[in-house]
């Protein structure tokens, strides 16, 4: 039996549609412009058909200090609608990097309030020490780590799938 046993992959293929929310204990890690921004036990993962998972994160284990509204919102057709947010460190700003849902539709109140990060806009996301790679595109802010097998939705070529 190996020391580390290989982690268990899920295909985005079986993710449900309408998404699904699952809690996951892991610890979530993000960093920017060399500051912690959030570290959590708590994380909210949001799974949709053909994305990599979305960890929402409770505002209690963010800096949200570090964050200020952004102009515009976005609505999704499950979740309601999102409010954006800048992560601003010192001179650093990352526009939109950040977003919420505090009103989100039925069924997923849970999210209330609870931040998400685009992996591309902050220097490091990790889940349990590994790095997240970003879902190609930005459009839906997946985080892919190991277990998570494609093919995703969002890079060029896909928006008709």
């Amino acid at each position: 039996m190996p020391d580390h046993p290989a982690p268990r992959t899920e295909s985005v293929w079986d993710y449900p549609r309408p998404p699904a929310i699952r809690s996951d204990s892991r610890r979530v890690r993000l960093e920017c412009a060399g500051r912690e921004v959030a570290d959590t036990r708590r994380a909210l993962r949001v799974l949709e058909t053909s994305h990599p998972p979305v960890f929402y994160l409770p505002p209690e284990d963010v800096r949200t200090d570090l964050l200020v509204a952004a102009r515009g919102s976005t609505w999704c057709e499950w979740k309601g609608r999102a409010e954006y947010w800048d992560l601003v460190i010192g001179p650093d700003v990352r526009r939109r990097a950040a977003w919420s849902y505090p009103r989100p539709a039925g069924g997923y109140e849970r999210l209330t309030d609870h931040i998400a990060f685009y992996p591309t806009l902050v220097d490091l996301c990790t889940v349990d020490g590994e790095v997240v790679r970003a879902q190609e595109g930005d459009f839906y802010g997946g985080w892919i780590t190991a277990e998570i097998e494609g093919p995703f939705k969002g890079g060029p070529g896909t928006a008709l799938w």
